[in-house]
């Protein structure tokens, strides 16, 4: 490790580097450190970029500043594992990324013409959709290729949906969409009723997959997040869940004794407050 006086000569992200090659050091590194994987690590990362947006969620800063370093470290950890085998760096990551950003922002950096956010998201992904193109010229590269199947999957769901509304797989108007959830949920409610008194777990499965899929629909047609709409009603649910447990701890009674009625009851009134 280099001396106090050469750290402070170095950048932020130079002395991150360095730390992380510094643990990966098959000889005298951190024995949990040299053991991951990419694999290993990937959940990390998720977790990470979650833990960021709850910080911006909370407008906690000085959060944000911490969450980000650790959202830096997993970055910096992959590139040193890639490094290691012999097929990138922290600076190509860097390079690439920079490249990119040039090259999706040509109204900033050339002389196309952007007069709107809206206008730049669609041309935005124009762009996306010219390299998946180009990325499949030696092969068949499909719409919905590239929508990585690592995301929450409400948020897939939206974004396949958007994918297949670029190529006018779409309904025309939102009541379409709001006429297909009622569909399925008519749908799940037979199959869960199931067949002389026996449900198709099979089934069963299939169709609630199906609501949740033509739920985000609406919520697409509706210019809503569906990611964000059940973070909102998560949020919303703790609040006044916790609302009727406080109440009963107030009033010297347990929530594991207290009766459903008693429950709806509290939950009604912290519906009434927000």
């Amino acid at each position: 490790m280099k001396s106090q006086a050469t750290e402070s000569a170095v950048t932020g992200i130079d002395l991150l580097i360095e730390i992380m090659a510094r643990l990966r050091d098959p000889d005298n590194g951190c024995p949990w450190d040299i053991a991951q994987t990419f694999a290993s690590i990937a959940p990390y990362t998720i977790e990470e970029a979650y833990e960021v947006a709850d910080a911006i969620e909370r407008e906690d800063m000085v959060g944000l500043r911490e969450e980000l370093g650790d959202l830096l470290l997993q970055v910096v950890f992959h590139a040193r594992m890639a490094e290691e085998a012999g097929d990138f760096g922290f600076n190509e990551i860097a390079a690439g990324i920079s490249e990119k950003m040039i090259r999706r922002h040509p109204h900033v950096f050339g002389g196309a013409k952007i007069c709107s956010a809206d206008a730049q998201t669609e041309a935005w992904e124009t762009q996306k959709a010219a390299e998946r193109a180009a990325k499949g010229a030696s092969g068949s590269l499909g719409t919905l290729d590239g929508v990585a199947k690592g995301l929450p999957a409400l948020l897939r769901a939206y974004k396949l949906q958007q994918r297949a509304a670029r190529v006018g797989f779409d309904w025309p108007d939102i009541a379409g969409a709001i006429n297909k959830l009622g569909e399925e949920l008519g749908e799940l409610t037979e199959v869960a009723r199931g067949t002389n008194g026996a449900v198709d777990q099979a089934r069963l499965i299939d169709e609630f997959g199906d609501v949740l899929f033509s739920a985000a629909n609406v919520a697409r047609k509706l210019g809503i997040d569906p990611e964000e709409a059940l973070r909102h009603t998560n949020e919303k649910f703790e609040r006044r869940f916790r609302f009727i447990e406080k109440t009963l701890q107030d009033a010297d009674k347990s929530i594991e004794n207290a009766t459903l009625a008693d429950m709806e009851a509290l939950w009604q009134e912290a519906k009434s407050q927000a």
